[in-house]
C-alpha cells in the first residue's frame, strides 16, 4: 500500500482550478475571522474588564448564527448560493471596516462593538449554507470527502495560527490594524468565490418564509441517515464536550498548573490537525457512516479514560486521540449531510448542521459545567463520556442505513489497485 495514500487526499486541487481558488481564499478569510474574534474579545475586556461584557461576545455571536440561519438556508435554497455567498462575504468585510474605524476613532460604547458583531455574525450565517454547496457541486462524488478534508484541515491550521498573529499584531500596531487586516481578507474570500458559476438550486425551489424551514425540518426529520449523522454529532457534543470542566480536572489533578490547562486545548487541536492530515485512506475509503459512528465512541471513550488517568502525559496522549476522533467524526458527519441530501435542501440542511454544531458545543460545556458543581470534573468527564459512547451505540443500533452506508466508488483508485 503507497504511504501518499495515507496522507491528505489533494486531488481536488489538482482537478479543480474552481476549487482550488474558493479554498485559497477562504483560508485567508477564515485567518482575518479568527484574528478578529480575538480582538473583538480583548477590546470588550480592555474597554469594560467585566466577565459579564466578555461573555456578552459570546451571545452577539451565538443569537444571530442560530436566528439568522434558521430563515438563510431557505433563501439560499430558492437563489443562486454563488450571489448569496458573495453578499455575505461583502456584509462582513464592511462590517470589519466599520470595526476598524471604531478602533482607530476611539471611544466607541461597548453595545456599538457587539452590534456590528452581532450583524457580522448575521452575514456570516447567511453566507455559510450557501458555501455548503459548493463542494458537491464542485467536485465529482468520489473527492467530495477529501475537498470537505481539505477545508477542514486549513480551516484548524487557521485556528491555531489566527490568535497568534492576530497577539502579535495587537502588541506591535494595534486593534485597528487587526479589523483591517481581517477586511483585507475577505477581498481575498470574494475573490475565490467570484469566479464561481451560478449555482442555483437543482430541482424545486425551497417555498418561502417558515413554509420552506418547516419543508427542511421535514427532510431531516424523515431522512434517518442524515438525522442518526446529526442525533451523533449531538450526542458527543451535549453528552462530553470537555472544556469547561478543564480548570477544575486541572486543579483537581495537576496542581492548577497555568502550562498543564493550556496543553489540555492545544493536545485536542493538534490531535485533530494530525488526523485531518492523515485522512486519505479514510476519504478514499468512502464509509462516512462507520467511521463517524466509531470515532464519536472513541471521542467519549478517550474523554471517560481522560477523567480517571492521573498522568499529565497520559491525560495529553488521550486528549490528542480523542481530538482526532472529533476531527473524523465531523469530517464523516459533514460528508454524509452533503452527499445524501437532494442539492435543492441543501442549504437549509447545512444550515441546521450548522446550528447544530453551534449549540451542541456550548450545552456540552454548560451541561459539563452543572454535573462537575455537583460533583467532581473527573466525575463529569467519566459520567458524560460514557454517556457519550451509550448514545451513539444507541443511534448505531437504530440507523442500520448508517451503518451500512456503501462504499463511494473511486474509479481512479480502482485503476490504481487493478494496475498494481
Amino acid at each position: 500500500m503507497s504511504l501518499s495514500r495515507t496522507f491528505l487526499d489533494v486531488r481536488p486541487l489538482r482537478t479543480s482550478p474552481v476549487f482550488r481558488r474558493l479554498l485559497f481564499g477562504r483560508t485567508v478569510s477564515t485567518l482575518g475571522s479568527f484574528m478578529t474574534m480575538v480582538t473583538v474579545m480583548y477590546q470588550v475586556w480592555d474597554m469594560t474588564h467585566s466577565t459579564v461584557w466578555s461573555g456578552a461576545v459570546g451571545v452577539a455571536q451565538a443569537v444571530p448564527m442560530v436566528v439568522v440561519s434558521l430563515f438563510a438556508g431557505s433563501w439560499v435554497d430558492r437563489s443562486d448560493r454563488r450571489r448569496v455567498y458573495l453578499t455575505g462575504t461583502v456584509g462582513s468585510a464592511v462590517c470589519s471596516l466599520l470595526l476598524a474605524v471604531q478602533a482607530f476613532a476611539g471611544h466607541a460604547p461597548v453595545a456599538v462593538v457587539l452590534l456590528l458583531v452581532a450583524v457580522q455574525t448575521s452575514f456570516a450565517a447567511l453566507g455559510a449554507p450557501a458555501a455548503g454547496v459548493f463542494v458537491p457541486r464542485l467536485l465529482p462524488k468520489e473527492q467530495v470527502a477529501a475537498g470537505l478534508a481539505l477545508q477542514q484541515v486549513t480551516g484548524q491550521a487557521m485556528m491555531l495560527v489566527g490568535p497568534a498573529v492576530a497577539g502579535v499584531v495587537l502588541g506591535w500596531w494595534g486593534i485597528g490594524v487587526c479589523y483591517l487586516l481581517d477586511t483585507l481578507s475577505f477581498t481575498m474570500s470574494f475573490y475565490g468565490a467570484y469566479g464561481l458559476p451560478a449555482l442555483p438550486p437543482e430541482g424545486e425551489k425551497s417555498r418561502p418564509g417558515v413554509h420552506g424551514v418547516l419543508d427542511g425540518l421535514r427532510f431531516l426529520t424523515g431522512h434517518r441517515v442524515v438525522r442518526g449523522a446529526l442525533l451523533t454529532d449531538l450526542a458527543a457534543t451535549v453528552l462530553s464536550m470537555p472544556a469547561s470542566m478543564f480548570p477544575l480536572v486541572n486543579d483537581e489533578r495537576f496542581g492548577g498548573d497555568p502550562r498543564t490547562l493550556g496543553l489540555f486545548l492545544s493536545a485536542l487541536a493538534v490531535g485533530g490537525v494530525a488526523a485531518t492530515v492523515l485522512s486519505g485512506r479514510v476519504t478514499r475509503l468512502g464509509r462516512p457512516g462507520p467511521v463517524m459512528l466509531c470515532a464519536s465512541a472513541t471521542w467519549g471513550a478517550s474523554l471517560a479514560v481522560f477523567g480517571l488517568t492521573t498522568s499529565a502525559w497520559a491525560g495529553l496522549a488521550l486528549l490528542a486521540l480523542a481530538g482526532a476522533a472529533d476531527s473524523l467524526a465531523v469530517l464523516s458527519r459533514t460528508t454524509i449531510v452533503q452527499t445524501h441530501t437532494p442539492d435543492a435542501l441543501l442549504g437549509r440542511v447545512t444550515a441546521a448542521e450548522t446550528m447544530v454544531g453551534q449549540a451542541g458545543p456550548h450545552l456540552g460545556n454548560l451541561r459539563g459545567g452543572l454535573v462537575a458543581g455537583w460533583s467532581s470534573g473527573a466525575t463529569a468527564l467519566i459520567t458524560g463520556g460514557l454517556l457519550c459512547v451509550a448514545a451513539v451505540g444507541y443511534v448505531g443500533a437504530s440507523t442500520p442505513e448508517l451503518r451500512a452506508l456503501p462504499p463511494t466508488p473511486d474509479p481512479i483508485d480502482e485503476g490504481s489497485l487493478e494496475g498494481s
